[in-house]
């Protein structure tokens, strides 16, 4: 399921980096949970609807925020939280949301990266980032997809996952979260599997750390 959340003006610049704001919104919506040591069956986007100013972002007309998560037990103690507090940051609260139910997949395969997509491993020299043009990235997205498919249940033997690298403009971009800086893509992706794979995707995100806003897709 996922929820779209429109958001009044801010009083002034939204900075670039704002992941940390947006997953402590989402965790005070939910609630108490165990959710935090757990792999993240959930995802949200970016804010949109702002342009670039002042070295940040400002939102003339608010902004836009969308989270989608696979429990549907948790998409409502998200939604009872929207309501109970809808404040966010920067003089910013909820005035208006709607839920959107997971689309019939059966026939589209490319989505949009609605928040950067970051793909990391553990090497024996360290983390490694990898990025949309790099050969492994279909078989590390799709890997990690599979993994999450296999916690609840589901099962796809011919699941892919691919950027799509027909695209005009793929690009990267530097995000730091807590100190730590992270090279993520922003490029659309293609999806190859069964219609359900592609809404568990929608929901849960793809690549890693879908848990503090990136791998969104729409």
């Amino acid at each position: 399921m996922r929820v779209h959340i429109q958001f009044s003006k801010p009083n002034g610049i939204i900075p670039f980096n704002h992941k940390e704001i947006l997953t402590g919104a989402f965790h005070k919506w939910i609630g108490k949970n165990n959710i935090h040591n757990n792999i993240s069956l959930y995802s949200f986007s970016r804010l949109s609807g702002g342009r670039i100013k002042n070295n940040g972002l400002y939102f003339n007309q608010g902004a836009k925020w969308f989270i989608s998560i696979y429990d549907k037990e948790l998409f409502k103690k998200l939604l009872s939280g929207i309501v109970d507090d809808p404040k966010l940051n920067w003089g910013m609260r909820v005035v208006d949301f709607f839920v959107q139910p997971e689309p019939d997949f059966s026939y589209q395969s490319e989505f949009k990266a609605a928040s950067p997509i970051f793909i990391k491993r553990n090497t024996e020299t360290g983390q490694k980032h990898y990025i949309f043009n790099e050969k492994e990235t279909s078989e590390l997205m799709t890997e990690t997809l599979l993994h999450k498919m296999e916690i609840v249940g589901l099962k796809d033997d011919n699941l892919k996952i691919e950027f799509n690298l027909k695209y005009s403009n793929p690009k990267t971009v530097k995000m730091t979260y807590k100190g730590i800086e992270n090279r993520a893509s922003i490029c659309p992706i293609i999806i190859t599997g069964k219609p359900e794979s592609k809404s568990f995707a929608w929901n849960v995100g793809v690549g890693n750390s879908t848990g503090i806003g990136f791998g969104a897709i729409s």
